[in-house]
């Protein structure tokens, strides 16, 4: 996978990694886990996430 990310926000994403020590990619990793998580604790994503099974079983029966 491949990202775009300004130069402002590459500078500061490489200050945090050297910071703590670590990869790049591990910050990045991190934070994306991070982000998931706090995602999937919110009712809004709970919903438009039902919504979407629902539609895909709806599709799948009308396949039937």
């Amino acid at each position: 996978m491949t990202i775009r990310l300004s130069a402002e926000q590459a500078e500061q994403l490489e200050t945090v990694a050297t910071v703590d020590e670590q990869p790049v990619a591990e910050v990045v990793r991190a934070a994306i886990a991070e982000h998931i998580q706090k995602r999937k604790k919110e009712a809004d994503f709970q919903d438009s996430l039902k919504n979407r099974i629902a539609r895909a079983q709806q599709l799948l029966s009308d396949q039937k």
